[in-house]
């Protein structure tokens, strides 16, 4: 167990240098593959694994173009970029004990974050020479230890396959942020037959490490989308008459959007992120663009604060003699984790020296698309859960000096593999 835990502080830390936003995780796609080959796990990636026609929220031509180089510039084969190249990114791992037991579904998320990381010197990756190498990219969220702990988890698997029951699939999911990423995948039908599904999350609260929350609660149902506004150039001194301005329309939607009511049912969310408008001070702008996101505490609550973001956005853009176009660019729905895992989770760690509390629920108070598998294996009958795995959090997350205590591996590790043998 120790070289699986040693194994996992590397993986990390390569992981950590080349981080990869969602859909142009080539090579960190290329690594989690070249590492799992050791295994004799089956892989999936490119069209074997996802469904390219579920996704949204795609990056522009010249983002994958430049991503692509970028890999190719890195080392990974071309051969195994045509495989993955564009948005195809993730692998799927499977195996077969043949021995009668459940199927177990297992996701880790591997994408990055559009953020430049810190560099002062008392950031632990900067001091110790494992900054991110791609400048406005960083792993603020720890997508880098999940991934270095699923394969660690998958080496385990291998390395004690006569000894466990069932089949297993790990999912490496690219695309999280944003909620962009689980839908393709599901569709291919991985999770179909799934008797349990386990997925986490490292931080999220700061507690000490070796707590562990068998579940989580408030997952926020959340639409992400973008607003585009079309109005009508024109001179602002000599014919301001003739023009139709995108830039007003798109300040007025974005104070309305602020007056929707709350619902009386749970909490709700909005919030406009961006607003770019406007070629000149004396130009009437013809076009204006808002990102922009909905959450609500269920599936329902969200669908009425986007339906009424809608009303607001159409007939904003008419205030102003403007045409409106809204594309959703990723949505998770609500979740709710099977209780019965926490009496599982608590029994199979009981002699797991490195777990010192099990908390039956920590609220995430966020949305996540692993709530899209949760959803589907407990409509199937199955069983899921959504552990976190806490430490002392210096910087929260999405933050440019954000870390993870490497001590929370072992933590995450052992605590999969506890279950994994608790339900063979």
């Amino acid at each position: 167990m120790d070289e699986i835990i040693k194994y996992a502080k590397e993986n990390r830390r390569l992981l950590h240098q080349v981080p990869e936003v969602g859909f142009t995780e080539y090579i960190t796609t290329y690594l989690i593959y070249e590492r799992l080959s050791q295994t004799n796990f089956n892989l999936y990636v490119g069209d074997d694994a996802l469904d390219i026609d579920t996704q949204v929220g795609l990056p522009s031509d010249d983002v994958m173009a430049n991503t692509y180089q970028r890999a190719l510039d890195y080392g990974v084969p071309s051969s195994f970029l045509e495989k993955i190249h564009p948005y195809k990114t993730g692998v799927v791992a499977t195996i077969d004990t043949n021995q009668k037991g459940p199927h177990v579904v297992l996701r880790f998320d591997i994408d990055a974050l559009p953020i430049k990381e810190s560099n002062e010197i008392e950031h632990v990756p900067f001091k110790e020479g494992f900054q991110s190498k791609h400048d406005g990219e960083m792993h603020a969220c720890g997508h880098d230890a999940h991934a270095a702990i699923g394969i660690s988890v998958a080496t385990y698997i291998d390395e004690h396959i006569d000894e466990l029951t069932g089949k297993y699939t790990i999912i490496f999911q690219n695309s999280e942020e944003g909620v962009r990423g689980a839908a393709s995948y599901a569709k291919k039908g991985w999770l179909d037959d799934a008797d349990y599904f386990l997925s986490g999350h490292v931080g999220t609260i700061s507690e000490e490490v070796g707590t562990v929350g068998a579940t989580a609660t408030n997952f926020l149902a959340s639409t992400k989308f973008n607003v585009e506004l079309f109005g009508q150039s024109s001179h602002a001194g000599s014919n301001p008459q003739d023009g139709n301005n995108a830039l007003l329309a798109a300040s007025a939607i974005a104070l309305s959007l602020n007056t929707i009511a709350p619902h009386r049912e749970g909490a709700t969310r909005l919030n406009v992120g961006t607003l770019q408008a406007g070629q000149g001070r004396n130009i009437i702008p013809d076009y204006a663009k808002l990102e922009c996101e909905s959450r609500g505490e269920t599936t329902q609550l969200n669908e009425y604060m986007f339906e009424r973001a809608k009303e607001i956005i159409e007939n904003g853009a008419k205030m102003y003699g403007c045409e409106s176009k809204i594309t959703v660019e990723g949505f998770a729905p609500s979740a709710t984790c099977s209780k019965e895992m926490i009496d599982i989770v608590k029994s199979a760690t009981v002699n797991n020296d490195a777990v010192k509390t099990i908390v039956d629920e920590i609220s995430m108070d966020a949305s996540e698309d692993a709530a899209v598998f949760i959803n589907i294996v407990q409509e199937n009958n199955g069983k899921a859960t959504y552990l976190i795995f806490p430490y002392h959090l210096k910087y929260g997350h999405h933050h440019p000096s954000f870390d993870v205590d490497e001590a929370v591996l072992e933590v995450a590790i052992t605590t999969f593999i506890n279950i994994l043998n608790e339900l063979k």
